[in-house]
């Protein structure tokens, strides 16, 4: 077998193992304050993100991390950015029509309704949004951002780089989501859902950290979400 041939086949093993559709979320004993700062962050982080439906390489790194324990789900964002576009705005603006922010959509039962999205901001500007229904199926797009997780937190941290994330979400204030199915994990638990990235800098990308098997263009594609899975 060539050399060449060979190599061609690690990095096909490589890209599948970076990029299969189980993203583990791990259980932490450590304490994390949501400040933006990464230092104390123990769980791996998974990435780059690629353009989402293509798998392309993105201008800018995006990498993230899952961690759990029994009160609340935390994530954390480290973003390359050479050209921040954005500012701070009130709680639940439209941003991701105009800032460059990274994202989270969550849908514990995997049917496509009544999940969730949290984006944020390099200014920690934020937004929860309930998607109750985006297909024809259940009554066509119907979307709502009257709609509060209870005390969700996220902070973003302007770097020398571009900007760090960290979000801590209750699991108890997604139980109360009506038909959600939300319930409070445990190691074993599967959930579906995707992180994201929008960047508005020199190019509009819009990234992800599994990218659509479909290449359909648009986040809001339920049935291709990856699987979130609490591990140990």
């Amino acid at each position: 077998m060539k050399i060449s041939t060979i190599t061609f086949i690690l990095c096909l093993i490589c890209s599948i193992a970076n990029y299969s559709q189980s993203v583990p979320v791990y259980k932490t004993n450590e304490k994390i304050n949501i400040d933006g700062d990464l230092s104390d962050w123990k769980t791996p982080f998974l990435g780059p993100f690629i353009i989402h439906n293509s798998g392309e390489k993105a201008s800018q790194n995006t990498f993230v991390s899952l961690s759990w324990n029994d009160e609340n789900l935390y994530i954390a964002y480290r973003s390359t950015d050479s050209k921040i576009i954005g500012k701070a705005q009130k709680r639940d603006s439209p941003i991701f029509n105009t800032d460059d922010l990274v994202e989270i959509f969550i849908d514990s039962d995997g049917d496509g309704q009544n999940y969730v999205e949290i984006g944020v901001n390099a200014f920690s500007s934020n937004y929860d949004m309930l998607l109750k229904c985006i297909s024809p199926i259940c009554g066509g797009w119907n979307t709502t951002m009257s709609f509060d997780i209870a005390g969700l937190e996220a902070v973003s941290k302007i770097t020398p780089e571009g900007y760090n994330t960290e979000i801590k979400i209750p699991f108890s204030s997604l139980e109360t989501i009506k038909n959600g199915n939300f319930f409070k994990p445990k190691i074993g638990t599967k959930w579906k859902g995707n992180t994201f990235r929008i960047y508005y800098g020199n190019t509009t990308e819009y990234l992800a950290l599994q990218p659509y098997k479909s290449l359909k263009y648009g986040f809001h594609q339920p049935e291709e979400f990856a699987v979130f899975e609490f591990v140990e």
